[in-house]
């Protein structure tokens, strides 16, 4: 599978990357938050255990112990979508699996204790769900899974249990955004079973348009059905995307390229900038690419930035603590090299 961050499959795709998520808990065993530090640590040796099993594993993944990690290490996985805000939560008994260049994470001890994601760029959804399933099957070899014939798999959260997959997509909308179509989308997903959040799923804001698009119900629906539904939902969420964008280009032409040109002059040679300002422009630069407006920004860039302007890659990349002053310097700065 493809890195989302250095492949964009077409210039005009409105999804920037495609994942699926499986919960799995291990028979017989307290839910990761019922267990001691030491057992966490101990399940995630035998998870471990169970997929360096696989040369395949052993010569393509590396396992990460979030309790070696410092803090601002740990946040940037979360950056970069590797990893759950629970995950660092459980910070001094989690870990993760982390391969296929960082398309597959394999979480331990986050809610439940695997967190299996795939996460592949543009509208592939299946491709994510090929991967997770074989990867599924490979750790079910060696561990037992707590599963009940009639409900499915058992989960810490009830809304996760059946089948307990996820799909989801994250998506830019900004012509939707811009015409306060959203509160009514939000109401029609959530008749059909879906849920539409912020950039960083359950709790997050909507940085730069950018939102995800995923299952609610695992209960009673196959795998096939839950991926067919989302396909179809977001197919749905485009085609009305793609109209806004056609209806404001048609009325307001020049001020639409204005503000597309504007927030590329700005991005090109600010001085300062901060993280809601930053991302708010580069969603103007990226549908003027997709629109094909902009014709000389690589949109590989634009996914790139939008995880090494956050602050704990910032910080990072620059090798220092920085305030909120310095971290709108760097980040301004890094954004004029990127796209000069």
């Amino acid at each position: 599978m493809r890195n989302w961050q250095h492949y964009a499959e077409n210039t005009e795709d409105l999804v920037i990357s495609s994942r699926i998520r499986v919960a799995r808990n291990l028979n017989n065993r307290n839910f990761s938050h019922k267990l001691r530090e030491d057992e966490e640590r101990e399940l995630v040796k035998e998870v471990e255990d169970s997929l360096f099993k696989s040369s395949h594993i052993r010569q393509n993944y590396k396992s990460i112990h979030l309790w070696e990690c410092s803090d601002l290490q740990a946040t940037r996985y979360l950056e970069e979508h590797l990893i759950s805000k629970e995950l660092i939560k459980n910070k001094e008994g989690s870990a993760f699996v982390l391969g296929e260049e960082d398309t597959v994470s394999i979480m331990i001890n986050e809610e439940d204790h695997i967190r299996l994601q795939c996460i592949s760029a543009g509208f592939n959804l299946r491709e994510s769900y090929a991967l997770a399933n074989k990867i599924d099957d490979l750790i079910e070899e060696s561990v037992e899974y707590a599963f009940d014939e009639k409900i499915g798999y058992i989960t810490a959260c009830p809304t996760n249990l059946g089948t307990g997959l996820r799909g989801s997509v994250m998506i830019h909308l900004p012509a939707l955004t811009m015409n306060n179509e959203m509160n009514g989308i939000l109401k029609a997903l959530t008749q059909v079973g879906m849920t539409i959040r912020g950039l960083y799923g359950e709790g997050s804001k909507a940085l730069g348009n950018i939102y995800q698009i995923s299952n609610q119900i695992t209960l009673g629906l196959s795998e096939e059905d839950i991926i067919s539904n989302l396909e179809a939902v977001v197919n749905e969420i485009i085609g009305q995307e793609i109209a806004t964008r056609n209806r404001l280009y048609s009325t307001y032409k020049y001020e639409l390229e204005d503000k597309i040109y504007r927030s590329l002059g700005i991005l090109r040679s600010a001085a300062l900038l901060n993280l809601n300002e930053c991302f708010e422009l580069l969603s103007s630069v990226r549908m003027g690419v997709e629109m094909g407006i902009i014709k000389d920004v690589d949109k590989c860039l634009l996914n790139q930035l939008l995880v090494a302007t956050q602050p704990a890659s910032l910080q990072l990349s620059f090798n220092a603590r920085l305030n909120d002053k310095e971290l709108n310097i760097n980040r301004a700065r890094l954004v004029r090299e990127t796209l000069k």
